[in-house]
């Protein structure tokens, strides 16, 4: 590239990286409200995750015709490549922990007025967990910090650990008494959704990875 289509690419590579921080920041807000309106019952602010999930979709969507135009013009090699293909693979994933925030706000619907089958406790501790993960691994995109992005692979053992611990008492709670299956089967649902946004903020961190290094982590490459 000469300098002028240099500064030009550099110009395009930051807007779509704050494009990208955008639909993050979306995505972060429609985790936290969809738990909370289950938590609290707040129907209205089901009905508006639900809602807002099209502007979730929009915004994926113009990512994606951003990162393509911008290979047609400017036909990147190497490290710009990878930044411009880990964009283009996050704001899918993003756009997917969109869809689980959606889901959980249609299951608060599913429930109406119905209290949940008991207090959520470790659910909301699973999707503050699985935000954070979000949060950290698009700063790590940011700061191109590898390590940062690792240490969000390694907190996936917690979500799923207590993922785990839910379903088991959730199945206690069926086991002992056939009438809760439908309530308890819902809070199953909801948690499973959230131990999904956490798996694809995991894929997230490991595409940082592979833009700075080159390497996917789960590679004998990278671990070499």
């Amino acid at each position: 590239m000469t300098s002028s289509n240099r500064a030009s690419f550099d110009r395009q590579l930051e807007d779509l990286q704050n494009d990208l921080l955008e639909l993050g920041g979306m995505v972060e807000k429609a985790i936290a409200k969809s738990v909370e309106a289950l938590r609290t019952r707040d129907l209205d602010g089901s009905r508006e995750v639900v809602a807002d999930d099209d502007k979730v979709d929009k915004a994926r969507f113009d990512i994606e015709e951003k990162c393509i135009l911008l290979i047609a013009q400017q036909q990147p090699l190497a490290k710009d490549l990878r930044q411009i293909i880990a964009i283009l693979h996050i704001s899918v994933e993003l756009e997917r922990m969109g869809d689980y925030a959606e889901g959980i706000g249609k299951i608060s619907l599913l429930m109406g007025d119905a209290a949940p089958l008991k207090p959520l406790i470790d659910i909301p501790r699973m999707a503050g967990l699985a935000s954070s993960m979000l949060h950290r691994s698009l700063d790590s995109l940011v700061n191109r910090d590898v390590d940062a992005a690792l240490a969000v692979c390694d907190d996936d053992d917690e979500v799923d650990h207590l993922y785990d611990q839910v379903f088991r008492e959730l199945l206690t709670f069926m086991i002992e008494d056939p009438k809760t299956i439908q309530r308890a089967t819902y809070l199953l649902w909801t948690a499973h959704d959230i131990e999904r946004m956490a798996d694809r903020a995991t894929n997230v961190a490991e595409r940082v990875i592979f833009s700075v290094t080159g390497k996917m982590p789960t590679s004998t490459a990278f671990k070499d």
